[in-house]
C-alpha cells in the first residue's frame, strides 16, 4: 500500500524533512497521491509536520503494526512482511503460506494470537494489543544437524534486541525462555519442515512472543507468578513496532552469521544462561528428577549432575527443566 511506502520513507529520515516531490519521484506516483497517503496516516494517529520548501517529517506514531513501520530494504529477515491484527498462531500462518514456493526471510507479525503455543504443546497467552507475536521463515544453508542451534541463537538475539531498545539485558532459562527479574518475558518456538522424498530441509520457522504491556490481570492467576511484561519491568512499555524493529534487526544479524559464527553465539548463550549453577527439577517421560545444572555443552545441550549421583547431558527436545527455587 502507498501509505506503507510513504511511512517507510518518513521513518528512514528519522525526523528529517522530506519533500513531497522527492517522495513522488522515489515512489513513482503523483504528489497528490503522496498527499492523500499522508492524510490517511494522520487519520490513523500519526503526527506528521510540514513546512514550505522543507517537506514533511514524522513527529509521533501510534502503537500500530504495519509494513511501513517495520520494513527496511537492506534487511534479509522481514524483506517480505505481513502484519495481521489477529491470527491463530504466527507459526501456523507462515506454514500455511509456505505450502508452495516461499521467499527466504518471510515474516508474519500479529497483534493477537487466538491459539498461541510454546514448547511441548503448551499454550502461550497472547491477548490483543498487549504483546508482539512474530514468526520468521529461514532457509539456512547448513547441515541438518546444525539447525536445532537456531533456538538457542534466537534466545540470544532476543536478549540483544531488548538490551538495545530498553537498556536492560534479560537472561535465558535453558533452553529458550527469555527471563527478566526472574519471570518469563518471551517464549520462542522453532519448527522445521523437511522434504518428504529426501528429508532435506525446506525451511525453519522461528516464532517469538514478547510480553510488552500486560498487567497481572492480563496474565491471570496461574500465569502471573511466572510471567512479566516490559511495562511491569520498566514502568513504561515501548511501542510494539519499536520492539518488532529491534527483533527483526537482531534476527537479521543472527541469520547473517548462522552457522559460521557458532563459537561466538555459544559463548554469549553461556553468559546469558541463568540455569547453570542452579538446582533444577527435570521432567521427562520417565518422571521427575532433581539435580544441579553444570553447564551448556557445545551443541547447546545441558549437562546435569543428579542429586542421587551421576551426570547426564540433556537435549531440549526430550525434557523440560524447572528451577527448584522459583521459575528459574
Amino acid at each position: 500500500m502507498l501509505r506503507d511506502d510513504v511511512l517507510a520513507l518518513l521513518r528512514q529520515r528519522e525526523g528529517e524533512p522530506l519533500s513531497g516531490e522527492a517522495m513522488s519521484r522515489a515512489l513513482g506516483v503523483s504528489r497528490a497521491a503522496v498527499w492523500k497517503a499522508m492524510e490517511a496516516l494522520r487519520q490513523e494517529g500519526y503526527e506528521i509536520s510540514s513546512a514550505p520548501r522543507r517537506g514533511y517529517w514524522l513527529e509521533k506514531s501510534p502503537d500500530l503494526l504495519s509494513p511501513g513501520e517495520l520494513s527496511r530494504p537492506d534487511r534479509r529477515v522481514g524483506r517480505e512482511l505481513v502484519c495481521l491484527e489477529q491470527v491463530d498462531s504466527t507459526n501456523n500462518e507462515i506454514k500455511r503460506r509456505a505450502v508452495g514456493e516461499v521467499p527466504d526471510g518471510l515474516t508474519i507479525v500479529a497483534g493477537e494470537q487466538t491459539g498461541g503455543r510454546g514448547r511441548r504443546g503448551r499454550s502461550f497467552v497472547s491477548p490483543p494489543g498487549k504483546g508482539l507475536y512474530l514468526s520468521a521463515l529461514l532457509k539456512p544453508d547448513c547441515p541438518l544437524g546444525e539447525v536445532p542451534a537456531l533456538t538457542a541463537w534466537s534466545a540470544v538475539a532476543v536478549c540483544d534486541a531488548i538490551e538495545k531498545l530498553c537498556g536492560v539485558r534479560p537472561g535465558i532459562k535453558w533452553p529458550n525462555d527469555v527471563i527478566l527479574e526472574g519471570r518469563k518475558l518471551c517464549g520462542i518456538l522453532t519448527e522445521l519442515e523437511l522434504e518428504a522424498e529426501t528429508a532435506a530441509l525446506r525451511y525453519v520457522v522461528v516464532g517469538i512472543g514478547v510480553n510488552i504491556s500486560q498487567t497481572k490481570a492480563d496474565f491471570g492467576p496461574e500465569v502471573a507468578p511466572v510471567a512479566i511484561s516490559l511495562a511491569q519491568a520498566l514502568g513504561q512499555a515501548p511501542r510494539r513496532a519499536e520492539v518488532a524493529r529491534a527483533l527483526l534487526d537482531s534476527l537479521d544479524r543472527l541469520y547473517a552469521g548462522f552457522p559460521q559464527e557458532r563459537e561466538g553465539w555459544l559463548a554469549r548463550y553461556r553468559a546469558d544462561c541463568l540455569t547453570v549453577g542452579k538446582p533444577v527439577r527435570v521432567l521427562s517421560r520417565a518422571g521427575e528428577r532433581e539435580g544441579a545444572a553444570l553447564g551448556v555443552e557445545e551443541d547447546f545441550s545441558l549437562r546435569v549432575a543428579w542429586k542421587d549421583g551421576g551426570e547426564e547431558v540433556l537435549s531440549s527436545g526430550e525434557v523440560s527443566v524447572r528451577g527448584l527455587l522459583g521459575y528459574v
